[in-house]
């Protein structure tokens, strides 16, 4: 969106809306994407949001140095989700619409703990859209790297430091949840997905069908969960074409357009909405902030 449209605006109060930066990296083997949540606070997403009418706040800047070496990675990131699961449960609480921007997928741990703690013993859903599965438990794991495992940690499995964020109980129940867009992951991780029974809408399949209908049948998957949905959008989930700036970047991937195109249709409005997480803007990796400014019309797309 261009400023100059933002000048000709009608101001119409929308609602409250948190914004939350978390420079989460120490899951990512680049940990440059620390720097991400920045570059999107500096821009003009939050006078943009303003202008749309939104009540809008940056809440926080999330990050956390090492105090000690070598770095424990599970202590320093269990610390970061925790407080963020405070943020981002404080949000569902007052009823605001919350938009996470990261850092490395670990910080999903500490948002979705955050909104399974707001909502109690009511179950949501959860639409995961990613190039990979992040479904790995440190037996599994080939890399160790902890942004490969957040989607199990959030089903229960994996180090009692991170399952136990927001409660012992697991977060997600695999019935509300979906993986979208999937196209590089390995056996041990899809065969524990399959075994819980979580569905996965691989790249192939959004090939034959079409984008659009996938995200509707996906939605219709997480909206079927009596609390409320939360969308988790990995940057590279996106052709590398559309988003270059990404750590972990795929051949194939999605359309970066036509996937705002299809979040303002199907999903801007929805009062089941609970909250929005964009993650692994790697700046350093970007050009000409292509990467970041897509960043920013994702979460428009919805507003």
């Amino acid at each position: 969106m261009l400023e100059a449209d933002i000048k000709s605006m009608t101001i119409e109060l929308k609602g409250n809306l948190d914004l939350i930066g978390v420079a989460a990296c120490w899951g990512a083997q680049d940990t440059r994407c620390e720097f991400g949540p920045q570059v999107i606070k500096k821009g003009i997403l939050l006078s943009t949001l303003r202008a749309m009418g939104y009540q809008a706040t940056w809440q926080d800047c999330l990050t956390l140095a090492p105090s000690s070496e070598p770095i424990d990675y599970y202590n320093v990131i269990s610390t970061y989700c925790r407080n963020l699961s405070e943020l981002s449960a404080n949000a569902v609480k007052n009823h605001y619409f919350f938009a996470v921007y990261g850092g490395d997928h670990s910080c999903a741990i500490g948002t979705w703990s955050g909104v399974s703690l707001a909502l109690g013993e009511t179950p949501f859903g959860l639409m995961w859209i990613d190039a990979h599965l992040d479904s790995h438990t440190p037996d599994s794991s080939h890399s160790g790297a902890i942004h490969g495992m957040p989607l199990a940690i959030l089903l229960g499995l994996g180090d009692e430091r991170l399952t136990s964020i927001g409660g012992q109980q697991a977060k997600l129940k695999p019935e509300y949840v979906c993986v979208v867009g999937a196209r590089s992951y390995e056996a041990e991780e899809q065969a524990l997905l399959t075994s819980l029974g979580v569905h996965i809408f691989y790249e192939k399949e959004i090939e034959t069908k079409g984008l659009e209908q996938v995200l509707i049948e996906a939605k219709n998957l997480v909206s079927r969960a009596p609390g409320g949905y939360g969308l988790s959008i990995d940057l590279d989930a996106i052709d590398p074409k559309d988003a270059p700036g990404v750590g972990s970047p795929e051949l194939g991937g999605l359309s970066g357009a036509l996937l705002c195109q299809c979040l303002q249709q199907h999903f801007k409005g929805d009062n089941d909405l609970l909250g929005l997480e964009i993650v692994e803007l790697n700046p350093a990796l970007d050009e000409a902030e292509k990467t970041s400014n897509l960043a920013s019309e994702l979460m428009l797309s919805l507003c």
